[in-house]
């Protein structure tokens, strides 16, 4: 039972058995001492053996009292016996590298079990190995469910051991792959900055897609194709999800496909595309009305701004004026070809189209930014008259930064290796380029990653969509 019982009045209360026992120890040292001081005293040398003793006693006595006060062996005791708390500690170091504090962004997704503490356990898993989750998106699914996490780990912590982690506790189907800042921004946030560059540009669909489900590809296919023939199968109004294909009615009449073959879609992700396409097809066929005006190196004035299908007259009557050599090397086959693939061309749900134009109004060149599944291809068409004048490297120009500006890796122009003015025209983007010929067809493709920026030869251009 400890001596120390309980306060009263915020003094402690003493036992008095303590007292009696502390009386007894006295008196027993003090006729320890007597016999002691009798034994040696009367011995030959027993006064200087008492002096001795008492010198070191004092010098013990004083010794001790100097260490307990410089290292004291306990935390001094509270008026309730209490331990005086801890001093509290940061969890974790408190110093880290500068390359591991900052970490490494990732997007990840898992499908887990529709159970209570499922996604608890999972992002205990996290946390163990110190991995902060950014944002969650959950995905409800008929047997479960699947969260889309942005996580920030340390920067040595591999994606390898991140999905391990994640499947010891429970999830299944992870992907994993870097993310940026971009992605920081919330789902709610993106989706309506998408919907507002639709609104404002049909061309912007399939990049507002890309942006919304990622890497995937998107093919347009009209519902009477080119030269006749039957169309697609069409498909129901509120269309249809398999796996990693989604298939929705098309704006234009035909049918829309979404392809993902790495990573299933998820009925919120199709409801969200269905959305937006809804959104393209309610507002139906418009560009932005921008143009910028051009001092050529010869000293002529040009236009250039936005075309679509209603500037096909304008189009064709250009054709009419170039040559068959011309038109060859632009549509790689028979002249007749030309006037069949305009009005594709010339549609902003397959890209987008700039056109030349002198101030009398009349077209003099036309330059297009298609998107093939997902690749981005240009290509240039200048009349003869206006050719080796500037006007294709001004085109082009503008072309490659609209393709940087919606976010796209590369650009590829096919033509033949007879076209010196489209190879140099390439060649003046000042990009890193690949070259690959098949059977008289050159292939250039412009890596636009390896600038933060692209532009025109000439000044600066403005958005024109």
């Amino acid at each position: 039972m400890p001596d120390v019982t309980r306060a009263k009045h915020g003094r402690p209360v003493h036992h008095w058995r303590r007292d009696v026992v502390e009386l007894a120890a006295l008196f027993t040292a003090v006729a320890v001492a007597d016999a002691v001081a009798n034994l040696i005293g009367h011995g030959p040398d027993g006064p200087a053996l008492l002096m001795i003793s008492a010198i070191v006693l004092a010098a013990t006595a004083g010794f001790h009292v100097w260490w307990s006060r410089r290292h004291g062996h306990a935390p001094p005791v509270s008026d309730t016996g209490a331990r005086r708390a801890a001093a509290t500690r940061q969890a974790g170091p408190s110093e880290e590298p500068a390359a591991e504090a900052a970490g490494a962004l990732w997007r990840m997704r898992t499908t887990v079990k529709d159970e209570p503490g499922s996604l608890a356990a999972l992002c205990t898993a996290l946390a163990e190995r110190r991995v902060d989750i950014l944002s969650l998106q959950t995905h409800p699914l008929a047997d479960g469910a699947v969260d889309e996490f942005l996580l920030r780990a340390p920067g040595a912590l591999a994606a390898a051991e991140i999905t391990r982690a994640v499947a010891l506790a429970g999830g299944a189907d992870t992907w994993i792959e870097r993310a940026d800042a971009h992605d920081l921004v919330d789902a709610p946030t993106r989706v309506l900055g998408l919907a507002a560059r639709t609104a404002l540009d049909t061309a912007e669909l399939p990049l507002a897609l890309r942006q919304l489900l990622g890497r995937c590809t998107i093919r347009t296919l009209p519902g009477t194709p080119a030269g006749g023939g039957r169309g697609p199968e069409p498909v129901p109004i509120e269309g249809t999800l398999e796996d990693t294909v989604m298939r929705l009615p098309s704006p234009e009449g035909g049918v829309l496909t979404v392809e993902r073959p790495y990573l299933p879609f998820t009925p919120t992700e199709f409801a969200r595309a269905r959305a937006l396409v809804e959104l393209d097809t309610r507002l139906g066929p418009r560009i932005p009305r921008g143009h910028d005006v051009l001092t050529l190196p010869e000293g002529n004035h040009i236009t250039v701004r936005r075309v679509d299908t209603k500037d096909l007259a304008a189009a064709r009557a250009m054709h009419d004026r170039c040559s068959p050599h011309t038109l060859a090397l632009r549509y790689h086959g028979p002249v007749g070809d030309a006037d069949r693939y305009l009005n594709h061309l010339l549609s902003p749900r397959f890209g987008r189209t700039l056109a030349a134009q002198t101030a009398s109004g009349r077209i003099v060149g036309l330059g297009h930014l298609l998107w093939d599944g997902d690749e981005t291809e240009v290509a240039l068409l200048v009349e003869d008259d206006w050719q080796q004048r500037g006007v294709g490297g001004e085109l082009l120009g503008r072309l490659v930064a609209m393709a940087a500006e919606a976010g796209c890796d590369s650009v590829y122009a096919v033509t033949k290796a007879s076209n010196t003015g489209m190879v140099a025209a390439m060649r003046g983007l000042g990009l890193p380029l690949d070259y690959q010929v098949e059977e008289g067809t050159l292939v250039i493709t412009a890596r636009l990653d390896a600038t933060p920026a692209v532009t025109s030869p000439g000044a600066q251009p403005p958005r024109l969509g």
